[in-house]
């Protein structure tokens, strides 16, 4: 890591660490209902399980989960529980989520233990507008300079997205359809609105072993608490668009969602790469629909 890095991440990390860490409280506190509950291949899952599978503890949060290889050119260099990726191309590289502000430090660390440069990073992308996915962008363009881009229904939210006070920057606007190509990479922005209104599914092709895969980043399909018929409209169509996705490598936004630990144990013992799996394409979003119906089918009933 450059001196100047060192410096800028340790002028703006310090000075906002508390603010950081006030803000995942409050977050933590925002506990969903322990109801409806469903079951999909056997597993109960309610809405409050599911938060809680997703978002750990502030541990779990924070915590450097090892950096590894997913597939081609794509790394995982996030935490234990909020995913960021680094996509790798001749021309420079992309990364996919920010998280928090205060776990800049810990991606930069585990883009660098990969062997690659923190500074080569020229384009970061956002998942959705929540502080756990994006509040770090004002940080990661500061020590790398590289262009933020956004789905233009996510716009509000961002703009209102402030750590420390910084602006949060926002470089080129994309629209449902549009792609982000660097390097030989092409991402494909599906807009997939409902968890956020600007949630965005990004998909790509790479090459393994000679073989070509199609990878999902998927957005969040998890339904708030009370769905408005303008929420359960984007949330239908989202449905839609995610189940007609040709997909062979599931990611998400939280590594749970695709099940990261159990294959990370798998590809650590060696053999086929356990992140080609289209059975997990299905299976998050298996969940979330039969969540997103129960809640609906709950608040008819007035409950």
């Amino acid at each position: 890591m450059t001196k100047k890095l060192r410096l800028n991440l340790s002028l703006f990390f310090c000075a906002e660490l508390c603010i950081g860490f006030l803000a995942a409280s409050v977050h933590a506190q925002q506990k969903p209902a322990d109801h409806p509950a469903v079951s999909v291949e056997g597993e109960r899952y309610t809405p409050l399980s599911i938060v809680t599978r997703n978002m750990g503890t502030e541990v779990d949060q924070t915590g450097q989960f090892p950096p590894h290889k997913v597939i081609g050119n794509i790394y995982y260099v996030g935490t234990r529980t909020l995913s960021s990726y680094l996509i790798v191309t001749p021309e420079g590289n992309i990364l996919l989520d920010s998280t928090y502000e205060r776990n800049v430090p810990v991606i930069l660390k585990s883009v660098e233990q990969l062997g690659f440069k923190f500074s080569d990073t020229k384009i970061l992308l956002g998942n959705h507008a929540h502080g756990d996915h994006q509040e770090g962008d004002a940080l990661v363009k500061m020590v790398t300079g590289a262009q933020v881009v956004a789905m233009e229904e996510d716009l509000p939210a961002l703009r209102a997205m402030k750590p420390g006070g910084k602006e949060h920057p926002v470089d080129r606007v994309i629209h449902d359809g549009d792609t982000v190509v660097l390097g030989g990479v092409t991402l494909v922005a599906h807009l997939t609105a409902g968890h956020t209104r600007g949630c965005t599914t990004y998909t790509t092709v790479v090459k393994e072993k000679g073989k070509s895969y199609n990878v999902v980043f998927g957005c969040s399909l998890r339904a708030p608490g009370v769905i408005t018929p303008a929420i359960a409209a984007e949330f239908k169509h989202s449905f839609e668009v995610v189940h007609a996705l040709p997909c062979d490598v599931q990611l998400g936004d939280h590594p749970a969602q695709y099940g990261m630990e159990e294959k990370y144990a798998k590809l650590k013992a060696g053999g086929p790469n356990p992140f080609i799996d289209k059975a997990t394409c299905k299976r998050e979003i298996a969940v979330e629909e039969a969540m997103f119906h129960a809640i609906v089918e709950e608040q008819g009933k007035g409950q």
